[in-house]
């Protein structure tokens, strides 16, 4: 056994060498915080894990309807990047203050029926033969987004007043949180029928598409996307420019977006 000298010099330089380690700097990936749409869940997920392959950062969405988004915004939400599933939640971020910078919009989407996996009505157009509530029994109710606030019930509401069927379907809907709650209660059945984004009904193996509704019955849907902040960092500006490649919009397409029309038809 070494003399108790040698063997204190022996554990002194390992202290010192453990302390070193210990003081060393620790490697932390940038996160970039994307208040986002729930209709661009998939679609997002998948471009966020695409991106991260060959980028050192942590890209962290953060999904609700694009109303709720925007609220979490203003109220102090640690957001880099807000994406809304309509212009007006953008707009109204811009009016309360809030700093918005490279907004663009990005994307596109449809309104689309669909239906329960009991449900065996037949493929059809709205707008095309008989109206939507010959489709639904006495105590049946239509899934949507919540008109009052939802981006995608804003657009069925422009949508069915087009058709002249608001009237009659107003007091029968069943008005969900987000377009993916809409989805959800026709995935579990307890609606027959609901409106959501053609992007959502591709998501889901439990819903059948029905027909699209007319796209000249409702302003274009369209997704804009902004930096938020009067400072973005630049792993946030860098996510937001690659979000406009044409590798970023390919994964999009693959979920049923389309680009954007720079002229807005």
């Amino acid at each position: 056994m070494p003399p108790c000298n040698v063997l204190c010099r022996r554990l002194a330089r390992l202290s010192l060498v453990t302390l070193a380690i210990l003081a060393l700097p620790v490697h932390a990936s940038p996160s970039v915080h994307v208040y986002a749409a729930a209709s661009l869940t998939d679609a997002l997920d998948a471009a966020a894990a695409r991106y991260e392959q060959t980028h050192d950062v942590d890209i962290v969405p953060v999904y609700a309807s694009s109303s709720t988004a925007a609220r979490q915004v203003v109220n102090g939400a640690p957001a880099d990047l807000y994406f809304s599933a309509n212009e007006r939640w953008m707009d109204w971020l811009s009016g309360q203050g809030i700093a918005l910078q490279a907004r663009t919009d990005l994307l596109q989407n449809r309104l689309v029926l669909i239906a329960s996996p009991q449900n065996d009505a037949d493929p059809f157009t709205p707008g095309e033969g008989e109206p939507l509530i010959t489709h639904l029994e006495d105590d049946q109710r239509l899934a949507v987004g919540d008109p009052a606030h939802v981006p995608a019930g804003i657009y069925t509401k422009q949508a069915l007043e087009s058709l002249g069927e608001w009237s009659a379907l107003e007091p029968r809907l069943a008005r969900a949180d987000n377009v993916r709650a809409a989805l959800a209660l026709v995935e579990r059945g307890e609606t027959p029928l609901g409106i959501v984004y053609r992007t959502d009904a591709m998501a889901s193996d439990k819903v059948r598409q029905l027909g699209l509704f007319p796209s000249d019955g409702h302003p274009p849907i369209t997704y804009p996307v902004a930096l938020i902040g009067d400072s973005p960092d630049d792993a946030a500006r860098d996510f937001r420019a690659w979000l406009e490649s044409d590798e970023a919009l390919s994964v999009f397409t693959d979920f049923g977006f389309l680009p954007a029309d720079p002229h807005g038809h």
